[in-house]
């Protein structure tokens, strides 16, 4: 059994952003080869974990894809100047909150460093007030120019160094819970179907660059053309200045996506379930793309019926975002019960009909 929070902290403690996963891949395979049958790459180095079907079907069983993307905004270096690295983003980094951050410099060794602007007689006029853009900050890592020059090339990458942070209650802080906390997630599913028969192939993915083309996504539902998919990925929760209508509750539960990258039936099905098992649940209207991994699976193919799941999450792409424990464990828990409950006909009974 494997604790989550331990579980978690190590997984916000590792680099991984979009395109350069294999250091928290490391970690998630680590935890998952025993909660499993099989364990693969995808050609673009997603992990794929395979537990089989235990009751009632023969090979080849129904597959569930059960989707959490592993890979993390960050900053990659775009140049030197002066002893003092100039960057670009990586996924959606807001620069206001980057002055101030330390960071890696993942250069011919791993750099502190601190994100710095310069002081505002030195900065456009134009800017006034407003924020500084990304353009004029920099990665200061106390070194003399000459030895950031032999250390540090274009295209290095720039993580968030931010300790995870345990905060009251059952909550938990730190960069990158947007996406591991999802993985945390489909690890405490694989924990419980420990001691449950289930009859559907199960296919636990850990997916890359989710943050930048939803590449992995694609790809791993191509290969593995499962017979219905589920994205879980991270949502808005209420925080400071937040609107109730679209945000949700920290704590209060995990979320379930109804949109057009949603299919119907097995939202009814989740809903249905959350319900009976007393698990809270909130709804989450997504009336367009819903900007997760499901967007790209549901139209693998020939299409894939697929579902959203989310976590609730504060601060969503700063190094100090915030989940709670409590969403992550019953999310985990309403996969694990959903998959033990689907018959080798489900996807025969199943229409869109909304």
């Amino acid at each position: 059994m494997i604790e989550l929070q331990p579980f978690l902290k190590s997984l916000i403690s590792a680099p991984g952003l979009s395109g350069y996963e294999s250091a928290v891949r490391v970690k998630i395979e680590e935890a998952w080869r025993p909660l499993v049958d099989e364990v693969s790459l995808s050609r673009l180095g997603s992990l794929h974990a395979l537990r089989r079907g235990t009751v009632g079907a023969a090979e080849p069983r129904p597959r569930i894809l059960l989707a959490a993307h592993m890979d993390a905004i960050g900053l990659m270096a775009s140049g030197v100047v002066d002893g003092l690295i100039r960057f670009t983003g990586i996924g959606g980094v807001d620069p206001r909150i980057l002055p101030g951050q330390r960071v890696l410099v993942h250069g011919r060794e791993d750099l502190p460093g601190v994100v710095v602007q310069p002081p505002a007689r030195l900065l456009p006029p134009s800017l006034g007030d407003n924020p500084v853009g990304i353009e004029y900050l920099f990665v200061d890592t106390g070194l003399e120019p000459e030895q950031v020059d032999r250390l540090v090339r274009t295209g290095d990458l720039i993580s968030f160094a931010q300790l995870p942070l345990e905060l009251n209650g059952d909550t938990l802080g730190g960069h990158s819970l947007d996406n591991r906390a999802s993985v945390a997630a489909l690890t405490a599913c694989l924990n419980e179907l420990q001691n449950r028969a289930h009859t559907w192939d199960v296919w636990a993915v850990a997916t890359v660059q989710e943050e930048v083309t939803l590449g992995g996504a694609a790809t791993s539902a191509f290969e593995i053309q499962p017979s219905l998919a589920v994205a879980v990925d991270v949502t808005f929760a209420k925080g400071p200045g937040a609107s109730d209508y679209n945000t949700f509750g920290l704590g209060k539960g995990p979320t379930l996506g109804w949109g057009p990258n949603v299919h119907p039936a097995v939202h009814k099905v989740f809903k249905e379930l959350a319900e009976r098992l007393e698990i809270p649940y909130q709804l989450e209207v997504m009336p367009r793309h819903s900007g997760t991994d499901a967007f790209a699976m549901q139209v693998t193919a020939e299409g894939i019926p697929s579902m959203v799941l989310g976590i609730p999450l504060r601060y969503m792409h700063t190094p100090v975002e915030v989940v709670s424990l409590k969403d992550i464990q019953r999310a985990g828990r309403l996969l694990a019960e959903f998959i033990a409950g689907l018959d080798v006909d489900f996807i025969a009974k199943i229409t869109w009909d909304n």
